[in-house]
């Protein structure tokens, strides 16, 4: 039988050496001087020259010295008898798990993954792709990417999440539970794995309180048109411009501080913003009272020679719009901090038709951009409820100066 120390201090020669162990495993020297293991060993099986079946000599390979200790050689010999004892080649056995690993490997997680993110980057835009991506390599791949996607279980994801959490990154870890249900079901599409583990997850992982955007009730609109039109913030015309068009259109911040010029069609009355630039990636049409029309035809006149596509250029660079933070900062300094939010313009304005104007919940919402509210659904699309929207958006724009007029009056007789 050989020894660790035979193994280590036989020198190779010009030819091809074979160094006995036992149970049919030799270490064989190449003249080159690599050492490799193999066995010897006989089975029953059909001769591939002569098609018939008898007892086969074959020769297994376990890998090379010393990368395969002897102990090690020995338990691999040790093994492929029980699989000779069962009837069961061990050539065959290698080879099964070779093509199982390289078929893991085109299946594991992280490769799918990649296959499905692909497939629907077309239908996205690049910063959400992006997204996506980042997301999947900080957080999924690192602890399950490198995994068959048919071995996943729901444990073994959950712990990835988890991982999240603990960053207190609660909406971030939902967001990834979201994105590998997808690649899941992707997965089940393609026959690589069988069912969606993410799907097990749902209420398994921690949620943040939801926190509405800070809005003023309708009784406080005219304390806030005071404060809008005193001015001791001493904010820019452009921001205070800013503000009344996103009281009068109550569109979402980042729609208001992205308009563009080429959006604005002042002579109808309409803007209409591209799809792109929504929430719900379809275009919308913004019906503009005249009070909004007046607004815009100034903050023309004064961007008229600055020559930016946006509406509400940067001061400081007029190539980019205002920052997200305009509008709120504003807000605070007008002291509506904690009261009164960019965003909260939308819930105002809703409320507030509902209730003071009469109008139904399916025009409000349509002009939010959200899905009808109404038994009608998605059957009506913006454009369809556009009548009812001029006239909705102009009552809104004469009951917001009705308001303010009514506050002069009051101030006038009471100081």
């Amino acid at each position: 039988m050989l020894t660790d120390k035979k193994c280590k201090t036989t020198k190779h020669n010009d030819k091809p050496q074979k160094l006995a162990d036992s149970g049919g495993l030799y270490l064989l020297v190449h003249p080159n001087g690599s050492k490799y293991w193999q066995m010897k060993y006989r089975i029953h099986g059909v001769s591939k020259k002569t098609g018939e079946e008898k007892k086969l000599e074959k020769t297994l390979s376990f890998g090379t010295y010393p990368l395969i200790t002897l102990a090690e050689a020995r338990d691999k010999r040790d093994n492929a008898k029980k699989l000779i004892k069962d009837g069961i080649d061990p050539a065959i056995a290698k080879e099964d798990a070779q093509r199982e690993r390289i078929q893991n490997t085109k299946n594991s997680f992280k490769a799918v993954a990649i296959e499905w993110h692909d497939k629907q980057k077309g239908r996205w835009s690049q910063k959400h792709a992006d997204i996506v991506l980042h997301r999947l390599d900080s957080d999924i791949f690192p602890q399950i990417g490198h995994r068959p996607i048919n071995d996943i279980e729901a444990p073994d994801l959950l712990e990835a999440l988890r991982r999240v959490e603990k960053r207190g990154a609660l909406d971030l870890a939902s967001r990834c539970r979201q994105i590998s249900g997808q690649v899941f079901r992707y997965g089940i599409q393609t026959g690589k794995c069988k069912r969606d583990i993410a799907a097990d997850l749902r209420g398994a992982l921690e949620t943040r309180k939801t926190q509405h955007f800070a809005a003023l009730d309708t009784k406080e609109i005219p304390e806030f048109l005071h404060a809008l039109e005193r001015n001791d913030a001493r904010l820019f015309a452009r921001t205070r411009r800013a503000i009344r068009l996103s009281m009068l259109t109550f569109l979402r911040p980042s729609e208001i501080r992205k308009a563009r010029w080429e959006e604005m069609d002042l002579e109808t009355g309409e803007w209409i913003i591209p799809a792109e630039r929504m929430k719900m990636k379809r275009p919308h049409i913004v019906p503009l009272a005249k009070q909004s029309t007046e607004i815009l035809k100034e903050q023309e006149l004064e961007t008229v020679y600055i020559n930016s596509p946006y509406v509400f250029p940067s001061l400081k660079d007029p190539r980019k719009p205002i920052s997200d933070g305009t509008v709120n900062v504003a807000l605070k300094r007008m002291g509506f901090q904690g009261r009164m939010t960019a965003h909260g313009f939308r819930a105002m304005a809703r409320t507030a038709i509902r209730e003071k104007l009469g109008y139904e919940p399916d025009v409000i919402e349509c002009q939010l951009a959200h899905k009808a509210a109404g038994a009608l659904g998605e059957a009506y699309n913006r454009a369809q409820f556009l009548d009812q929207r001029k006239v909705m958006m102009q009552d809104w724009a004469n009951y917001i100066d009705a308001l303010a007029s009514e506050n002069k009056v009051i101030r006038a007789m009471f100081g």
